[in-house]
């Protein structure tokens, strides 16, 4: 990647640092941030700047014009609405801004072992798209997925206090207990059959760590770009009742609150079920544009006609409905139908 100016404009002051020493990490790559938002035309305009990267905090009319302004000069400056928080995603952003278009796929699959593989004793998995350290110009995302990591945490250990902002993070505990804490006053333990989610909009900082004496904590990591930026912070969590998943898809995520499952900014609907073997299902798409990515979490299944095992990602869009037939006992799979644009 080529050498990089950044100006990354925003309000909380304690991301803005982070995001300038991640950016700064990168060689050749350098940032200034801003916190008056009413400097940047001027900043921009008399300063050698590549990427504008909107952080937490701003208006939205501010974000419309700064975009409307950077779009207009005579010199090219692209404009980053950062999502996430730290060195997971930033890199993966760049890329994909400077990267040549593509149509998008309308059929991926990811199999088991092919991603980014995490192996540092204390906590170890996959993650099946561009994240940290593993970058792949062919996986940054689909459609509105954009992180999907199956990690395991040694118990006593974990990730310290870290920040997030605008992105939807959703966490699918597997087995074992990790314990949560954050800055909105939440601390709480996250068990085998739980499911988490953060809204992190303007801010969130939180840790997370396996708790004594409970084994390796086991679950699924996920992020989803939101459908606003900057809304309040929120944090919620729900306990899954296994009879409500067996031989069909228990809803467990949707957009509405009033809705079955937790609810998240995004026109996302998440479902999981626990199935017998040669059980046969449709599953049907939630909103016309979306598309579906399944995880098969353990056994196997042939979706649409493509023969998945245990930890195969599949991802499928320009279709109504899913065809979706059970090949393995105790077969576990996970869907996410997703906008198909970020």
């Amino acid at each position: 990647m080529k050498k990089l100016n950044f100006l990354v404009i925003g309000k909380n002051q304690e991301i803005l640092d982070t995001l300038k020493r991640v950016i700064e990490k990168n060689e050749g790559w350098n940032a200034n941030i801003l916190i008056d938002e009413e400097q940047s035309r001027d900043f921009i305009t008399t300063h050698e700047v590549d990427i504008v990267l909107l952080s937490s905090g701003l208006e939205d009319r501010f974000e419309k014009d700064i975009k409307a302004f950077c779009k207009n000069l005579d010199k090219k400056v692209n404009v980053i609405e950062h999502y996430g928080g730290g060195s997971g995603l930033l890199r993966s952003e760049v890329e994909e801004l400077y990267a040549e278009r593509r149509d998008p796929e309308k059929r991926v699959v990811h199999r088991a072992g092919s991603g980014g593989i995490t192996d540092m004793g204390w906590v170890s998995g996959e993650k099946t798209f561009s994240f940290s350290e593993f970058y792949d110009p062919e996986r940054i995302r689909f459609g509105a997925l954009r992180v999907l990591n199956d990690d395991s945490i040694e118990a006593g250990k974990g990730f310290g206090t870290h920040p997030h902002d605008n992105m939807e993070i959703i966490s699918i505990a597997l087995e074992g207990t990790l314990i949560h804490e954050d800055n909105l006053g939440n601390r709480t333990e996250i068990k085998g059959g739980d499911v988490q989610v953060m809204s992190a909009g303007t801010g969130v900082m939180h840790s997370e760590f396996g708790k004594e004496g409970s084994g390796f904590g086991k679950f699924l990591q996920i992020w989803i770009y939101p459908n606003q930026r900057n809304v309040t912070p929120r944090y919620d969590q729900m306990t899954l009742d296994p009879a409500k998943s067996k031989n069909r898809f228990q809803q467990i995520l949707s957009p509405d609150p009033e809705d079955d499952g937790i609810w998240i900014y995004q026109e996302a609907w998440f479902h999981l079920g626990y199935f017998e073997n040669h059980t046969e299902t449709l599953y049907e798409i939630k909103k016309e544009g979306n598309g579906v990515y399944a995880f098969i979490i353990k056994g196997s299944a042939e979706i649409d006609g493509e023969h998945l095992g245990a930890k195969d990602g599949f991802g499928i869009s320009g279709i109504s409905d899913l065809k979706i037939k059970v090949t393995s006992e105790n077969t576990e799979i996970l869907l996410m139908d997703v906008p198909m644009v970020k």
